[in-house]
């Protein structure tokens, strides 16, 4: 291990320039920030304080059902016995592969076939809530699964039935991991872009994208920017401090098997349809649109839906060979050297996923007011690696704990290079977190839109940004085959986590 930690000045010259790369943008529109501030004040643009107000409002609505969906659901199917049970569990993911903004498109549309106006905050809340649920989903399914048995069992052997055993034990114990799963809504709720922009919705994410593009207002931008920043930091901190609290909980569990209580009759009915119904809702709604609208989709594929199909995918896997690449650097030397400045270093390379699309797209832009000309599609593979660096990263994190080190030392007792190592060792035990890290980033790249529709150059549409165009003219029919690819590829994306699920809540 010392050998290897030695010799490795090549890769740690690499590890600051990635985290030079990462957090140059940041740094920037802070400098940004300092000198309109100090130019103009105090300035959120002429409804600055109505976004922050929608903001607040959209993440405490939306956390609170949410979260209820989320925790209900973990319960339900972790503790308790009923039909489909398994089926449902995987189906918890479906939502994940749905942006809220195709979501809302289609809600929309359905809405004025049949009469039903769809805007304003409670259609946001609903829509924003199914499609960030799973976040507390996962987190209070693995807790609820593993953890407490023991007192569990002890609630059985006194007859308490499992929804006063859920509130006197399994809520408590869960706390930390539903609170680090509601500050992960949270940042999801504050990224939203498209569906508050079609449900007329003010929020930070808006209104940073209308002072900036629309009126022409670049320190309301800013001054919004660094308000939604400041509201992501409160919600990592939150989250950390929920992980950091959990573990205190699970050093030690009790067990990880316990015999579930079966539900019978009206109450299995119940607990099915209350599980069904989100990811029914995300998956059905579009199946749903499309079996009335036959009519409307076009029969075949015209030049210019296979050009962006195109320019999208490539975008997709130019982003995530570098996300991934850069990510295997950074795990390697978090696992190798140990000193505080790499963890810092490495752990600053990674916090770009939780800054919104619309603050990073800004940052980037801002790039421009120092000097820094790069060609708008660098700048936008750069803002897409930045951003999603994080999800690879944590991917391979995970995997390299699987990995016991005695491998590392014995190949640097051996005398192999640090290449060796990687090469002939790392890789090829990494060969399938490489294949879903690859595949999240790829995902979470083509469904991106405040990002791409900020950054992207003139006339340089991707499947994200056509999608919100053909719903913002009412062209749901031209809108539906790339918001099928989307779908699609979302789905493929969820179905790489059902491993890592199932080895959670196996029980």
């Amino acid at each position: 291990m010392i050998n290897i930690k030695r010799r490795l000045s090549f890769l740690d010259y690499i590890v600051f320039i990635i985290t030079i790369l990462a957090l140059l943008p940041l740094i920037i529109f802070f400098l940004e920030g300092i000198q309109s501030f100090l130019r103009d004040g105090i300035n959120f643009g002429s409804q600055g304080y109505d976004d922050i107000n929608g903001t607040i409002k959209l993440v405490l609505y939306t956390s609170i059902i949410g979260s209820s969906l989320g925790i209900t659901n973990g319960w339900l199917l972790s503790a308790c016995k009923f039909p489909w049970k398994n089926k449902l569990k995987l189906a918890q993911l479906i939502p994940l592969a749905t942006p809220a903004y195709l979501i809302t498109a289609i809600t929309i549309d359905l809405g004025s076939i049949f009469g039903i106006t769809i805007s304003g905050m409670p259609w946001a809340v609903i829509i924003l809530a199914i499609t960030t649920y799973p976040y507390v989903f996962i987190l209070s399914t693995e807790s609820f699964s593993k953890y407490g048995t023991n007192q569990l069992e002890a609630c059985r052997s006194l007859g308490i039935g499992p929804w006063k055993s859920f509130f006197r034990v399994a809520l408590p114990m869960a706390l930390p991991a539903i609170g680090a799963g509601v500050a992960l809504m949270g940042m999801e709720v504050i990224n939203e872009f498209g569906a508050v922009q079609m449900l007329n919705i003010q929020t930070l994410s808006a209104g940073i994208y209308e002072n900036w593009v629309l009126q022409g207002n670049p320190s309301g931008a800013i001054g919004l920017s660094l308000i939604a920043l400041i509201s992501v930091f409160t919600l990592i901190s939150i989250e950390k401090y929920s992980r950091r609290k959990g573990r205190r909980w699970t050093d030690d569990p009790s067990g990880e098997k316990t015999q579930k209580w079966e539900l019978k009759g009206i109450k299995s009915i119940i607990a099915i349809l209350f599980c069904l119904f989100p990811p029914l809702f995300a998956l059905g709604t579009i199946f749903f649109w499309i079996f009335i609208n036959l009519d409307r989709i076009p029969t075949e594929l015209n030049s210019d839906l296979i050009l962006i199909t195109s320019r999208t995918l490539l975008l997709g896997l130019i982003t995530a060979l570098i996300a991934v690449s850069a990510s295997l650097i950074l795990s390697v030397i978090k696992r190798w050297n140990k000193s505080f400045l790499m963890k810092a270093l490495t752990f600053s390379a990674g916090i770009g996923y939780a800054i919104p699309g619309t603050v990073f797209a800004i940052s980037l832009l801002s790039l421009g007011n120092f000097g820094v000309s790069i060609f708008p599609i660098a700048l936008l593979i750069w803002g897409y690696s930045d951003r999603f660096l994080a999800v690879s990263k944590s991917t391979l994190d995970s995997a390299f704990e699987r990995i016991s080190s005695s491998f590392d030392e014995a190949a640097s007792g051996l005398g192999q290079s640090k290449s060796t190592v990687i090469k002939k060792i790392h890789l090829p035990l990494l060969k399938g977190p490489l294949i879903v890290s690859s595949l999240l980033v790829f995902v979470d790249t083509i469904k991106e839109l405040p990002l791409t529709f900020i950054l992207r150059p003139f006339d340089f549409d991707t499947l994200s940004v056509r999608v919100f165009q053909y719903a913002g003219d009412e062209r749901m029919g031209d809108a539906i085959l790339p918001a099928l690819i989307i779908t699609i590829l979302g789905l493929i994306a969820s179905l790489s986590l059902i491993p890592a699920l199932d080895n959670r809540t196996r029980n």
